[in-house]
């Protein structure tokens, strides 16, 4: 009786130690099998294909890249659409305040002057809303009207920018101005200017070349290709 007792309680032992193994060896398999199934998924996390074109955070990318902080946007100053215009002969003072607002904007960007070529930005939103529209025919006033926006849009950009981009948009302003001249004609005497490095006009009330693209950095490039008046 005694050894079966005995047998029987080594028995039992050894069905807790092969459970407590079998346990143990589960746990084990499942923290492995959960090692495993992680690594897998960062595999696949690794191996994306982006072959379909597509790539993750290219909006974003391109929207960081971007920046118009300074309040000057892309193409605010692309040359303006040649425009055909009849060239008028007569002396017309009405331009006198326009053509004066656009030589401050000149000589102060010569000087390499901001704030005087800000100033004269002002001066020319004030001309051109002076203007007397009244005095223009129906061709004449469909011609003005463009000039006016687009120097306008000039003017604007002038009176809040840096000199570099005041010196940009002057570029536009200046075939704006020369066309108001070609359209309605003025009483003043000037000459136009070209300077070959950027390759377009400006308007002087002097003979001499003082270029207003380069100021100091390079005054007197340049030469005159025709007197007004």
């Amino acid at each position: 009786m005694k050894n079966l007792k005995t047998t029987f309680s080594i028995l039992l032992f050894t069905v807790l130690i092969s459970t407590v193994s079998s346990c143990k060896n589960d746990a084990k398999k499942a923290d492995t099998d959960g090692e495993m199934q992680t690594m897998e998924m960062n595999k696949e996390g690794m191996d994306h294909d982006n072959s379909d074109g597509h790539h993750d955070n290219d909006g974003e990318e391109a929207e960081m890249s971007h920046d118009n902080s300074d309040g000057h946007h892309d193409n605010d100053n692309a040359a303006s659409t040649d425009r055909d215009i009849a060239a008028s002969t007569q002396k017309n003072g009405a331009t006198s305040e326009i053509i004066d607002s656009y030589l401050q904007i000149k000589n102060a960007l010569v000087a390499d002057d901001k704030d005087g070529a800000a100033k004269g930005g002002s001066m020319m939103l004030m001309a051109f809303s002076n203007f007397d529209m009244s005095q223009l025919n129906e061709a004449q006033h469909k011609e003005y009207m463009e000039i006016y926006e687009s120097a306008k849009e000039q003017a604007e950009h002038i009176v809040k920018s840096p000199i570099d981009h005041q010196r940009e948009h002057f570029e536009t302003m200046s075939t704006d101005v020369n066309d108001l001249i070609t359209l309605l004609g003025t009483d003043k005497t000037l000459y136009l200017d070209y300077c070959p490095m950027k390759k377009v006009n400006w308007l002087s009330e002097t003979k001499d070349i003082k270029n207003p693209f380069y100021g100091s950095k390079m005054m007197t490039c340049g030469n005159m290709k025709k007197q007004i008046n």
